[in-house]
């Protein structure tokens, strides 16, 4: 069943840090890793409600970005019951 549900303030709290993680380990300025992350798929799937990405932490949200930046494409993690 699919539902118009507004995650924008999910994502807004997942966003920075993300952000803070390119800027920490990649040594990137905030528009730097800004551009980054919001011209990636990831974000394009973070703001999709039905991928349920936005449930997935920044750490390892992270990580699926790295992976994307490294190789084009993103394994996702598979769902846990």
């Amino acid at each position: 069943m699919s539902q118009n549900v507004d995650i924008s303030p999910v994502v807004a709290m997942i966003v920075p840090g993300i952000l803070q993680l390119l800027q920490d380990r990649q040594g990137l300025s905030l528009e730097d890793a800004s551009e980054i992350l919001y011209h990636s798929a990831l974000y394009a799937a973070l703001e999709n409600e039905e991928t349920k990405v936005w449930h997935l932490g920044y750490p390892i949200l992270y990580d699926l970005l790295m992976e994307e930046l490294e190789t084009g494409k993103i394994t996702w993690p598979e769902e846990q019951s």
